[in-house]
């Protein structure tokens, strides 16, 4: 089976597994990323569940309705991001198939090679984007949330946090390829800051979880 057989939602997780693990290149590294994000989002509603239907957290039971709307949106578009980043690398190797047998064909081949780099790179970023805001509504789940759900909580930030390494990864591979050296330093400027908030963010949400466990 090939990716383009069906969406990655209608895999079991066996099914997903094995077309992973094939020496297909996609899905890879990527919609990893995605389905990491995905997961911890599911961990963030579970743990507002756990919380707005329970006496005692009455004073925090709106902003936990919203962190689980806001985070069940997200699971849903991390899904999609998986599936786009299966196939977000095929307008590249597209692009190279593409005739060079004349000036005019040589640089209509490279600009679709650079657009497909742009593509294959904005997938993964927006992976980033999206598991590091999420990571935010960890923190707020671990300290807010009910304290017995505190490590789905901290599950979630940490599983975030390697999505988003994953994604970022995926990005910079493809940075790599890209000619525009503007294009390129404002990617790796802004893969930076992801890096240093989701960072910040894990260790929020560790010492939130260590307050959790003495209070």
């Amino acid at each position: 089976m090939t990716v383009s057989d069906d969406r990655l939602a209608s895999l079991t997780i066996d099914g997903f597994l094995d077309v992973l693990a094939s020496d297909a290149p996609t899905p890879g590294g990527g919609a990893v990323a995605a389905i990491a994000g995905a997961t911890s989002a599911a961990l963030i509603v579970m743990v507002g569940r756990l919380t707005v239907n329970k006496d005692g957290f009455e004073d925090v039971r709106d902003r936990m309705q919203a962190i689980i709307e806001t985070a069940a949106a997200a699971q849903a578009e991390l899904v999609e991001l998986a599936d786009r980043d299966a196939h977000a690398f095929d307008a590249v190797m597209d692009a190279f198939k593409m005739p060079k047998g004349t000036d005019e064909e040589k640089a209509a081949r490279s600009a679709a090679i650079q657009a497909g780099y742009l593509g294959a790179a904005a997938v993964p970023l927006d992976v980033a984007r999206r598991c590091v805001d999420l990571m935010a509504l960890a923190v707020e789940a671990t300290a807010k949330g009910n304290p017995q759900a505190a490590s789905d909580a901290l599950s979630a930030a940490a599983s975030l946090h390697a999505g988003a390494l994953c994604a970022i990864a995926n990005v910079e591979i493809n940075a790599t390829s890209l000619k525009d050296p503007s294009a390129r330093a404002s990617m790796l400027e802004e893969l930076a800051s992801l890096k240093d908030r989701a960072a910040r963010s894990l260790g929020e949400c560790q010492d939130a979880f260590g307050q959790r466990l003495t209070a």
